[in-house]
């Protein structure tokens, strides 16, 4: 069965197509991202503007004609952060799917830390004991922990790379030093309530990170190139990450866009990102973190073939 799921993201809109049967490990069948950095093109009243509108409808049209092109049985389509939060956002979707055909579901935030976990549970199997598995999007934090595919705690926080640039280190490039005191004491604040919640199920026995600013960051701290292929294990660890932050906050965008693992569109925001990465690793006590290469959109598509297969 070829399957395809649209994610759009608070930054980005990807278009997953994977083969896949019961039992079986999906397999990626084809790729397609589309910056459309919706975060930015929110209204200072919360609200889609008509430019974010126009840019989202034509961008479903297109993943939706290039689903078809390549033989999609099944096409699902999801929003995060970006447009849960937007004031307008479910009129935005109705229209988005009268001109194109796609229903687009709003996820929540503990709806993706649920199925980011699942996706980390099905990657490094039962063997790896307890999970603790941490996501850092455009527009929030997801923290899943638990022994099983459906976690036991799941926590969804506005610490998302873009949001938390825009909104506290926009100004300099690079950033003030005030500036990012402040971030960190505001990351530490929204985080740290988490850690008792997360211990009092237990220490977890593997931490996983995913995400693009988690692969970003350990491949700038040495970790292998994706091109290496999926099965390479890689890691971020804390002290490597404690060094590269104070690298990435030294430098310009510009600078940080000629780094290993970087792209220009997503160097803007990696300070903002590299810093709720940091504290989380110090107040989970996080020695290491193991890079995984599945994430939402597969947890979407694992769960999408859960329930094709069983119904």
């Amino acid at each position: 069965m070829r399957l395809g799921v649209i994610d759009i993201g608070s930054n980005t809109a990807h278009l997953l197509v994977v083969d896949a049967h019961r039992g079986g490990q999906p397999q990626p069948a084809a790729s397609v991202r589309v910056p459309l950095r919706l975060i930015e093109l929110l209204e200072a009243d919360g609200s889609l503007g008509a430019e974010g509108e126009y840019a989202l409808t034509a961008c479903v049209r297109e993943m939706r004609e290039q689903a078809e092109t390549l033989g999609v049985q099944d096409l699902a389509a999801f929003a995060t952060s970006a447009l849960r939060d937007a004031s307008n956002g479910d009129q935005v979707l109705d229209r988005v799917r009268a001109a194109t055909g796609v229903g687009i579901g709003v996820l929540s935030g503990e709806e993706e830390a649920r199925l980011t976990f699942l996706a980390v549970r099905r990657w490094f199997g039962w063997s790896a004991g307890r999970l603790l598995a941490l996501d850092i999007g455009g527009g929030s934090l997801e923290i899943g922990a638990g022994m099983h595919e459906d976690p036991e705690v799941v926590v969804s926080l506005p610490l998302g790379a873009s949001r938390l640039t825009r909104g506290w280190l926009a100004d300099a490039d690079p950033p003030r030093r005030s500036d990012l005191a402040e971030l960190r004491r505001y990351v530490r604040a929204q985080i740290a309530p988490v850690v008792g919640t997360i211990y009092h199920l237990g220490e977890h026995t593997r931490a996983v990170a995913t995400s693009k600013t988690f692969r970003s960051l350990a491949r700038i701290a040495g970790a292998e190139p994706y091109s290496r292929g999926p099965y390479t294990r890689r890691v971020l660890r804390r002290d490597d990450l404690a060094d590269v932050v104070t690298r990435l906050t030294r430098m310009s965008a510009e600078e940080r866009a000629a780094l290993p693992g970087v792209s220009a569109s997503r160097a803007g925001q990696l300070v903002a990102g590299a810093v709720v990465a940091a504290e989380a690793l110090d107040l989970f006590s996080i020695e290491e973190a193991e890079i995984c290469p599945w994430a939402l959109r597969e947890g979407v598509i694992l769960r999408r073939l859960d329930w094709l297969t069983s119904a």
